[in-house]
């Protein structure tokens, strides 16, 4: 295997196991620690594959063909929807929606997944208070 075909591996076995764990354990609260760690972590490789190979390449990724495209769009639709999902509790919880909309926009995955660990944060010191 090459070094892309063992992340993409570890993405998946990464992937199945958070489903099992989401769909067996039925959590109410997700927690912040894991996606705080996740985010740092796909921060770190996010920065580690722009710093050596720059921003361009997604460009290229996604317009190459309609696999690109595919690829793209159901980003796209995951983090809107995503969005979509997380802003309604964001908002019981008191959070200011603009900036973290924003960050979303931005940077996709990573902005989310730090929207969700707060969110997660503040919900969990609502419930215990």
């Amino acid at each position: 295997m090459t070094a892309f075909e063992i992340l993409v591996t570890a993405g998946i076995l990464f992937t199945v196991a958070a489903f099992v764990h989401i769909v067996v354990n039925k959590p109410t609260i997700g927690s912040t620690f894991v996606a705080a760690i996740v985010c740092a972590g796909f921060a770190g490789f996010t920065t580690v594959t722009v710093m050596s190979e720059g921003f361009l390449p997604v460009w290229a990724n996604h317009t190459a063909n309609l696999w690109g495209v595919q690829v793209w769009w159901d980003l796209l639709i995951s983090v809107s929807l995503a969005l979509l999902l997380v802003v309604p509790r964001a908002n019981k919880v008191g959070m200011n929606i603009l900036p973290w909309a924003l960050f979303v926009a931005a940077t996709a995955s990573i902005g989310l997944l730090a929207m969700v660990a707060r969110l997660f944060w503040l919900e969990r010191n609502q419930a215990s208070s």
